[in-house]
């Protein structure tokens, strides 16, 4: 292993929730290189829900559009390094495995299996950290991702399905692996605990701090009712784990396309809600802490990104509903389909549970339109054009009308049962032990992950020689 000097050492997890903590000549470079070099190392320390200003990047969406009482709010990361906060996740994991030995930029090769956002982010981050990188990614991803991954220094590596297909990504990974075992490591999003981490903690955290902006606002009494979020590799739903912490009543709800079922109904198939819903409960998931679990149509998550970024829905919004011309505006500048399909369970959630004006749902923009544009064509084609009558309807059938369908709470049964169904992937597929899989069921398990969070950041500032 090289000595930990010469490797490319970027913030701690406290960094990354408090960047104010950042040394002021690093992060003031760090913030002069988001515009002049956003390939340059020290964008590294850009990793943050904060701007320069120390602000969250967050929006309070408008009642004209979710049409609840319940305050709906969003953090948006399009203003992250890739423009998506799995740069954080994937930097977690890194950072994590350098710092204990197990990889090393001189020596290894690595593995990033993803269907989009963690790929884009293992290229970013692989290639700044001096990291020979290679992304594997479902074939019918959006074009936008491929462009991406391969504009950070990365190798791309395309496997046969959609979104849903992620078996096809182990085997590729597994098949890559065998060829040169020495030098591959795979760096599994699903799996590997930095993931959860950095959610758990960072995000988690800056929601806490969150609640309490809020209700200086005058929005809230300075408590989050509900996190919602949907499972893509089962990380940005850890900052759940957080809030429950803080608040015992808080409810953690989890979503899924109507098109592949898979914790509401052990079900299977292809679906276009890019991130989400790989077929599967992924290791690093909490499934004994979550409250619900939601299921959202693809295809309405798809047509309500368009009435957010199109001219003919900012149009309508303003001009028919009243919705403010500046959140129309930064509306489609942050959204992307994942963040339409949270946003559809935050109002199934505000409905579900009968939350009121004081009750804050908060849940994540994982990405923004920039990576859509190829699917918002092939909407057209599909679909034809949206004109402001189809917008006006789209407003009204998909989010003034979103109904209590698709929904199972979480029950002692019905968590043992989303808890079981990883079984199959990680005990008969990817090697882990039934006495690790059982262990998870206690709260105890995650607890200990979580305390890892003090230990790795001393590791950081040792490596940095702070």
């Amino acid at each position: 292993m090289t000595e930990t000097s010469k490797l490319v050492i970027g913030p701690t997890f406290e960094e990354m929730l408090h960047p104010w903590k950042i040394d002021p000549q690093v992060r003031a470079e760090a913030h002069e290189m988001m515009e002049q070099d956003p390939l340059d190392p020290i964008n590294l320390y850009n990793i943050t829900w904060r701007d320069y200003e120390d602000r969250i990047y967050y929006e309070i969406l408008p009642p004209q559009l979710t049409n609840v009482e319940a305050p709906i709010v969003v953090l948006y990361s399009k203003d992250f390094p890739t423009g998506s906060h799995k740069v954080g996740a994937t930097y977690s994991v890194l950072i994590e495995k350098e710092l204990y030995g197990e990889v090393d930029p001189a020596i290894h090769s690595l593995i990033w299996p993803s269907t989009g956002n963690y790929g884009i982010g293992g290229a970013w981050v692989g290639c700044r950290m001096d990291f020979d990188s290679i992304v594997i990614l479902p074939e019918e991803m959006s074009v936008e991702r491929f462009e991406l991954v391969r504009s950070y220094g990365a190798r791309l590596i395309l496997t046969p399905g959609c979104e849903s297909n992620v078996k096809e990504i182990y085997d590729k990974s597994k098949e890559l692996k065998a060829q040169d075992s020495e030098r591959v490591r795979i760096l599994n999003q699903f799996e590997v605990m930095g993931n959860y981490r950095f959610h758990y903690y960072v995000t988690g955290n800056t929601i806490v701090e969150l609640a309490g902006e809020l209700e200086q606002r005058g929005v809230g009494k300075g408590k989050v009712a509900a996190y919602v979020s949907a499972m893509g590799s089962g990380g940005t739903i850890a900052a759940g784990d957080c809030l429950k912490q803080k608040w015992p009543d808080h409810k953690i709800v989890g979503l899924e396309p109507i098109q592949c079922p898979t914790i509401f109904w052990n079900g299977y198939g292809g679906h276009d809600i890019q991130g989400i819903g790989d077929k599967h409960v992924t290791w690093i998931h909490n499934v004994m802490n979550m409250d619900a679990i939601m299921c959202i149509d693809d295809i309405e998550s798809k047509k309500g990104l368009q009435l957010l970024t199109e001219e003919a829905g900012s149009k309508t919004m303003v001009d028919r509903y009243g919705v403010p011309e500046e959140s129309v505006r930064l509306m489609a500048e942050t959204f992307g389909i994942s963040g339409v399909c949270n946003v559809l369970g935050a109002i199934k959630t505000a409905k579900w549970y009968g939350f009121g004006k004081d009750d804050v749902i908060v849940t994540i923009l994982t990405d923004a339109i920039d990576r859509y544009h190829s699917v918002m064509e092939q909407m057209d084609e599909t679909y034809g054009p949206m004109d402001e009558t189809e917008a006006a309807a789209r407003l009204v059938s998909i989010f003034h009308s979103q109904k209590l369908d698709w929904i199972e709470e979480g029950t002692r049964r019905t968590r043992n049962q989303w808890h079981n169904l990883k079984y199959y992937t990680w005990v008969e597929q990817q090697g882990k032990s039934v006495e690790e899989l059982d262990a998870q069921r206690d709260q105890g398990y995650w607890e200990d992950q979580q305390a890892q969070v003090e230990e790795i950041d001393r590791r950081i500032l040792r490596a940095r020689g702070g």
